[in-house]
């Protein structure tokens, strides 16, 4: 994002804008977490926060995100509040207009009788 003003511009980089998306979406009840899916080392190598792709220009964006949905909640319930949770949050911080959030869900978390957390369970496929 660029915003020539009187007295300079500002720039907000793809990275602040994952953040912010990240940090929303895990504030949602019934996401266990973000995943990077396939070739996330090196994505996060690259500097991409994790499970998040932003694709932005000087007025919009484009969130793409992976995430990981606890058992037990429904999941297009969990997904549309990821939705309204990141496109509020990033056209609060940031003066974006959001134009899409995509959500991909990768997996579903367990927890044991125990409440210790079991491994997440993924799927595999893109």
């Amino acid at each position: 994002m660029e915003d020539k003003a009187n007295i300079g511009s500002i720039k907000i980089a793809n990275e602040v804008i994952a953040i912010i998306a990240s940090l929303a979406a895990t504030e949602v009840d019934g996401v266990s977490g973000m995943s990077g899916g396939v070739g996330s080392g090196i994505a996060e190598m690259l500097g991409h926060k994790k499970g998040v792709k932003v694709e932005a220009s000087e007025s919009e964006c484009v969130v793409e995100l992976t995430v990981i949905i606890d058992y037990g909640y429904a999941i297009p319930d969990v997904a549309e509040g990821i939705q309204e949770n990141v496109k509020d949050a990033i056209e609060s911080m940031t003066g974006l207009d959001v134009e899409e959030v995509n959500i991909h869900v990768q997996g579903v978390h367990f927890a044991n009788e125990d409440n210790e957390q079991e491994s997440v369970e993924e799927t595999g496929l893109n």
